[in-house]
């Protein structure tokens, strides 16, 4: 493959990655914010139960590796713009860059750690996915997101609050996480009977 073929597919790549951000993003804010407002409405400000994107971000960064950060960034800066309400998007402006960064690196946090305990989980040439594995990336990512997004919102939270958010961002991320898997691994199987029975 060429240089300028590569540089092709990897913007392709950055293209569907930033697309499908903003479409999780929007399901989670569309569907599961409201629902989750009549409950928890403190807690939902910062974190949602169900974070679609958390998904987006480990698959992202399996196939990507480090330069999923880039799409992620994007697709994240590009969902607080279509779908934050104006009053949260202004409360959370002045940190918004820090926690766009902490929500795109996180997955590579995770990939790096299970990478030094022996376990190179990255997308190889024959891409075959070990979920196990990767639910454990996401889990880890999980942590690593929960904690930063506390430390890049502190001025913000309400310090009652910050075990409930705490919480709200690991069960979200992992949730998030599970049903992207889950919807992936339906639409692998359709694909493969549609390619059986043509």
């Amino acid at each position: 493959m060429s240089t300028f073929d590569h540089q092709v597919s990897l913007a392709k790549s950055f293209l569907i990655v930033i697309a499908v951000y903003v479409l999780c993003h929007g399901v989670t804010a569309l569907l599961v914010t409201p629902i989750q407002n009549m409950i928890a409405s403190d807690i939902t400000v910062f974190a949602s139960l169900v974070y679609l994107p958390h998904g987006v971000r480990v698959l992202a960064t399996w196939l990507l590796g480090w330069k999923a950060f880039f799409p992620l960034c994007v697709g994240a800066f590009l969902s607080e713009l279509l779908f934050t309400p104006d009053q949260i998007f202004s409360l959370t402006e002045p940190v918004l860059f820090s926690s766009i960064a902490v929500g795109a690196i996180s997955a590579y946090v995770g990939f790096v750690i299970v990478k030094l305990i022996g376990r190179d989980q990255y997308a190889g040439p024959d891409r075959i996915m070990d979920w196990k594995w990767l639910l454990v990336v996401g889990a880890i990512a999980s942590v690593f997101n929960s904690v930063g997004q506390i430390i890049v919102f502190s001025g913000l939270i309400v310090p009652d609050d910050l075990l409930a958010v705490l919480a709200t961002y690991a069960i979200g991320d992992l949730v998030g996480l599970f049903v992207s898997m889950l919807v992936l691994m339906m639409v692998f199987r359709w694909l493969r009977l549609s390619a059986e029975t043509t």
